[in-house]
């Protein structure tokens, strides 16, 4: 088979991304109109999310040693298989338990995609040529949860709430049949003992703490998120006990310890919090504070995916001609400021200036998402590999849910601190303020990568200190 262009790759990986991406979003637009289907109260609808969330927290640590046992390919496309499987299951559930177990199986399935599918890209495409396939793959993903509330409010206007699930159907099949046309296999060293004892105490502490994330923005369940988060960090503590004393740990933190890999970790995850939390604001401030449709809505903040869409073509430019850790840093000051502009918007401004500064605003921050997930892999050997990718996207999904957390509580920060008992146009400005300022610090953080880092992705040559001095003196010479 000839090797596939790695543009292809990474659009089959995009797409298997954002069918994930979009359900999620757009499942919580349809519960008010399950629940009435299903006969159960709106709350009670809260269990079809916990337990694809569950799913998520057994499954993302051991993706990485699953992949390495089986192939990337073979777990790639059984991954696609399960999500697809259980989406059928999902729109044919004709009471909740029948649902709850699907969207367990739908979310074995979205566990392996993320991981697996980033691994897959990782060992089918050349250095030289990550950036720009990490491009690719992250346009759908950003624009899923963007687009997902205003296409989820379409279906259950006009359709019926179970093409939200169907609709993933068609995707999963071409998905599966272009793995197994264009994805080569390829496998680590598969490990000698399976951590199980890890698997489950990273389950526990993971699936606690993403529940309690979502928990925290109900109202009236804050013992329970409280309990949740105690319960995570407990488990999390004892885990980290344990895999000091293990040979092979479902997820290995002395991958931390790599220069590059653990600085993408902490500045990502800090910057995360600005992206969790935009699909949770924008949209509730342009159908709340603007009084738009959830259509309306939903074109507005199709300015994301435009700036994304543009991003993929400038990214590989601005890195080999800055290097990562200068882009990085610049990148990471404009994304969040753009995204701190937010906190001005007023109904009164134009259309068309509110759709440029979140086109901005997006192509920034994208871009700095493609740096961070290229360049953490720079010094990550392939033996580990597989283990990192199952670190990075168990932090990844955490600190998606602290996002959305976060832009919760600092819009009801707002309200409390106006004396708002529903939420206005200066709540939602404190709320992008507050979200900003934890994202502004990822500039520390950047300022830490090593000159030289990540040469071999961005193809850019540091120059050295004697180099820029020569600039100044022609003859080469140092004071």
């Amino acid at each position: 088979m000839a090797k596939p262009h790695f543009r292809t790759v990474a659009l089959i990986i995009g797409a298997a991304m954002f069918m994930e991406h979009l359900d999620g979003t757009v499942l919580a637009t349809a519960l008010p109109s399950m629940a009435r289907d299903l006969g159960v109260t709106a709350p009670n609808m809260s269990i079809a999310l916990t337990s694809y969330l569950i799913s998520l927290a057994i499954f993302i640590p051991a993706s990485g040693k699953i992949a390495d046992r089986f192939g990337n390919r073979s777990v790639f496309r059984a991954a696609i298989i399960a999500f697809t499987l259980g989406s059928i299951l999902c729109a044919q559930s004709p009471n909740l338990p029948f649902l709850v177990i699907a969207r367990f199986l739908q979310g074995i399935g979205g566990a392996l995609m993320m991981p697996v599918g980033r691994l897959v890209l990782l060992r089918s495409v050349e250095k030289r040529d990550m950036v720009s396939a990490m491009s690719w793959v992250l346009i759908p993903a950003l624009v899923g949860p963007i687009i997902g509330p205003p296409f989820g409010g379409f279906i259950v206007t006009y359709l019926d709430w179970r093409w939200i699930f169907y609709i993933n159907v068609p995707i999963g099949i071409l998905g599966a049949v272009l793995v197994s046309l264009y994805i080569e296999e390829t496998r680590g060293e598969p490990p000698k003992n399976f951590d199980i004892p890890g698997m489950l105490l990273s389950g526990l502490s993971l699936g606690a703490l993403l529940f309690s994330f979502e928990l925290s923005s109900h109202a009236g369940e804050w013992k329970l998120a409280l309990s949740l988060f105690a319960t995570g960090i407990l488990a999390g503590a004892v885990y980290l006990f344990h895999a000091a004393r293990t040979k092979e740990p479902i997820l290995d933190p002395t991958l931390m310890q790599v220069p590059s890999f653990g600085l993408s970790i902490v500045a990502g995850a800090i910057t995360r919090i600005t992206q969790g939390a935009q699909p949770f604001l924008l949209p509730l401030m342009f159908q709340i504070g603007f009084g738009y449709s959830a259509i309306q809505s939903g074109l507005m903040t199709l300015s994301t995916a435009a700036g994304s869409f543009a991003m993929k073509a400038f990214a590989p430019r601005i890195l080999r001609r800055y290097g990562y850790r200068d882009s990085m840093i610049v990148g990471g000051v404009i994304s969040t400021l753009g995204y701190a502009a937010c906190a001005f918007f007023r109904p009164e401004w134009p259309v068309a200036a509110i759709f440029g500064v979140l086109v901005f605003a997006s192509f920034a921050m994208s871009f700095q998402f493609t740096a961070y997930n290229t360049i953490a892999y720079d010094n990550i050997t392939p033996e580990r590999l597989s283990s990192a990718t199952s670190f990075y996207t168990t932090f990844q999904q955490l600190m998606l849910s602290v996002g959305v957390c976060a832009g919760a509580a600092a819009l009801q920060a707002g309200m409390l601190i106006h004396g708002h008992s529903a939420p206005a146009m200066s709540d939602f400005s404190v709320a992008f303020f507050a979200v900003t300022a934890v994202s502004i610090t990822s500039y520390f953080v950047n300022r830490r990568f090593a000159h030289d880092a990540g040469t071999e992705f961005s193809g850019h040559t540091p120059r050295t200190w004697p180099a820029r001095q020569a600039l100044k003196d022609p003859r080469g010479l140092q004071p």
